[in-house]
């Protein structure tokens, strides 16, 4: 070799040989052997999750057939099912709360140990406190289930729609008249 001329490394073949110093970041290489999601629950960030989440565990969509009568008695069993679903999940999550709060109760003598616990319990227990107004919208639903007026419009009269009351077993208007009222809403407070 003279010493003008250089020398260049070869292009790394498909044999696995790979040129010195191109390690790829520690980032990039979980991702490329990061396990895809399994394919029998929806991805966080997809559409379907919270709309599934709302169902409840292991309750299907309703399957939707030509010429069937709204709100019959396999809807009315479908959404008895989710409601009653759904209560009892969130009665058992205030049941651990209160468990929660009972034995993690402590006098802690430092003031910031103390604030901490005051401000995790007054968060828990304003999160029970909503959940305490859903346990009695979904108590409200399961009682026009019985007297056949649930999934009507309380202010037009008409269908809410299956899918709609899937998405939102309480809902008490159209989505229609939802709008307006948030349209309302909106105009009022600003």
């Amino acid at each position: 070799m003279s010493p003008s001329k250089k020398t260049t490394r070869p292009a790394p073949s498909g044999n696995g040989s790979k040129p010195r110093n191109t390690r790829a970041p520690k980032a990039l290489k979980k991702s490329r052997t990061r396990s895809p999601e399994p394919a029998s629950r929806p991805a966080k960030d997809s559409p379907d999750s919270s709309f599934l989440s709302t169902l409840g565990e292991g309750i299907a969509p309703y399957p939707l057939r030509e010429g069937e009568s709204y709100m019959n008695a396999a809807q009315k069993e479908h959404f008895q099912r989710i409601l009653t679903t759904w209560k009892q999940d969130l009665m058992e999550e205030v049941d651990r709360t209160v468990h929660h709060m009972q034995d993690e109760a402590m006098n802690f003598p430092d003031p910031n140990d103390r604030a901490t616990q005051e401000s995790e319990f007054s968060l828990e227990l304003r999160t029970r406190d909503r959940e305490r107004k859903l346990i009695r919208k979904i108590d409200e639903a399961l009682l026009k289930l019985e007297t056949d007026e649930y999934g009507y419009c309380e202010r037009c009269g008409i269908e809410i729609g299956i899918r709609r009351l899937e998405a939102r077993p309480i809902a008490t208007q159209c989505i229609d008249c939802k709008t307006i009222e948030e349209i309302r809403e909106k105009q009022l407070s600003g």
